[in-house]
């Protein structure tokens, strides 16, 4: 295909099973917040659906881009597209960002007394605006937790963990480019396995928090949040370590050679590194975002 030429795909299904998964999983959120029954039945549903769309899908791009079929058009526009969802992910985790900062600034104080709201301070007289928030205003209907997880323990541990891994598939990026692909296999696997012991890690975390600290999503605000950011960037170590196996799976097959044997298209640049470098980015933007997490949910 010339270069100049942009490709158009066939039609596909994938996307209206995509929207359909969606939509399944929200219910399924929406359903859980109520209580219904039926929630973890449309949960499961709406996750394998979406396993079976991402599967699918990224099956027939994988295809392909090892087709030829790909321009130099349509490579800038698989990074623009990468880099608009990063942003998106970023501006997610700016709105949780934004209401840890609403309650520990504003939220707490008032309720407090603070700022002219005496008022308020009337329905809970015995509380005390503090953060970590260990004495709930209402102790009998939201428990506080006897205490926190403390920063410069597991949570340091992990950020170690995670700082290693951005400069491990760093290094493995510099060795895939110069096509040491034994080195760069390596230190990608590395990288994965940093990763995999993060999860590991937190879900130690979880199970001392619950078990030893009485800290669940019931111990008001600060259960609340802290569950919340940390669980949904849990979420996003586990899609990245997914996307980083799978790079892993796609350089045994030599897909990240610089000459292609298959369609014998010569590729001296890096456009024929995207799937790698896509991936890099977001594990880089995961280490970015935890870094803050530490900073604002276990230091401060």
């Amino acid at each position: 295909m010339s270069a100049d030429n942009y490709y158009v795909p066939a039609q596909s299904k994938w996307p209206i099973i995509g929207a359909v998964a969606v939509f399944l999983m929200v219910l399924s959120t929406a359903l859980m917040i109520t209580g219904s029954d039926t929630a973890s039945i449309f949960f499961i549903l709406s996750s394998c659906l979406m396993a079976y769309m991402m599967f699918g899908w990224f099956q027939n791009v994988i295809q392909e881009s090892q087709q030829g079929l790909y321009s130099d058009q349509l490579n800038r526009s698989f990074r623009l597209g990468m880099l608009w969802f990063i942003f998106s992910e970023f501006m997610f985790f700016a709105a949780f960002f934004g209401a840890l900062f609403y309650v520990r600034t504003l939220a707490l104080p008032w309720l407090d007394g603070e700022g002219g709201k005496a008022s308020t301070a009337l329905l809970w007289p015995e509380f005390s605006s503090t953060w970590p928030l260990l004495n709930t205003p209402d102790p009998e209907k939201y428990p506080a937790p006897s205490g926190v997880i403390e920063a410069w323990k597991l949570p340091f541990f992990n950020t170690l963990l995670l700082v290693t891994s951005s400069i491990f598939i760093t290094i493995s990026h510099h060795k895939l480019k110069a096509n040491k692909m034994a080195a760069a296999k390596t230190w990608l696997a590395l990288t994965f396995l940093l990763g995999f012991t993060f999860l590991c890690v937190q879900i130690y975390e979880y199970i001392h928090a619950y078990q030893d600290l009485g800290l669940t999503l019931n111990a008001g605000i600060y259960g609340s949040t802290f569950f919340m950011l940390t669980g949904f960037h849990g979420a996003h170590v586990t899609i990245g370590s997914i996307m980083l196996l799978v790079i892993f799976l796609r350089m045994t097959k030599g897909h990240f050679d610089k000459v292609d044997s298959e369609s014998h298209i010569d590729n001296p640049d890096s456009d024929h590194l995207f799937a790698f470098e896509a991936a890099a980015w977001y594990w880089h933007f995961v280490d970015v975002i935890w870094l803050f997490l530490f900073l604002f949910v276990y230091v401060l």
